[in-house]
């Protein structure tokens, strides 16, 4: 299975694992095509339909992970292994399948909407549901989720910026 690259206008790339500043504080993505932001081509075309609806709303995607190598999920679950924030790798993760992407939305100008917590914090504010962050935030969440559920992708209820495909197991676990 190829894997395509994320190429938008709409998107912007920042990939958390491709520097330390992440929660296992180290550089997991050290490969050159892993530096790249990749998504199985059914989940890039849902994300660019998503783009296009956020940018009619005067908004821009950012993308915090996509595809992620199986040796990577087994470094996260090492560091936290913990299911209700990180998949088990031996059950397999959506991102290893291509299929999931972490993202956020910012302004035009590229600022960052606020969604009451940051990513991959691994707090009950982090929840999809959660009333207990500023209103603006929970706002912020629910266009995201709207503009994710529309174009074809569910949420994960313990992570706001965190979305896959539906049937997962319809789509292999990818070497990567």
């Amino acid at each position: 299975m190829r894997l395509t690259p994320i190429a938008h206008p709409a998107i912007d790339v920042q990939l958390a694992y491709a520097t330390r500043y992440n929660f296992a504080g180290e550089v997991l993505y050290t490969r050159a095509e892993d530096q790249v932001a990749r998504l199985h081509p059914d989940a890039a075309a849902a994300l660019y339909h998503m783009a296009e609806r956020a940018a009619a709303l005067d908004l821009r995607v950012r993308v915090l992970d996509a595809f992620r190598p199986q040796s990577v999920q087994r470094r996260l679950w090492a560091v936290r292994p913990d299911p209700e924030f990180v998949a088990d790798p031996a059950v397999g993760s959506d991102h290893s399948r291509g299929i999931a992407v972490d993202l956020t939305l910012t302004t035009n100008e590229g600022s960052l909407l606020d969604m009451g917590t940051a990513f991959d914090a691994a707090l009950p504010q982090s929840h999809h549901g959660s009333i207990d962050i500023p209103a603006k935030a929970q706002r912020n969440r629910w266009i995201l989720l709207g503009l994710m559920a529309e174009a074809g992708f569910q949420h994960n209820p313990f992570e706001w910026w965190h979305y896959s495909l539906a049937d997962s197991l319809n789509y292999p676990l990818l070497l990567g």
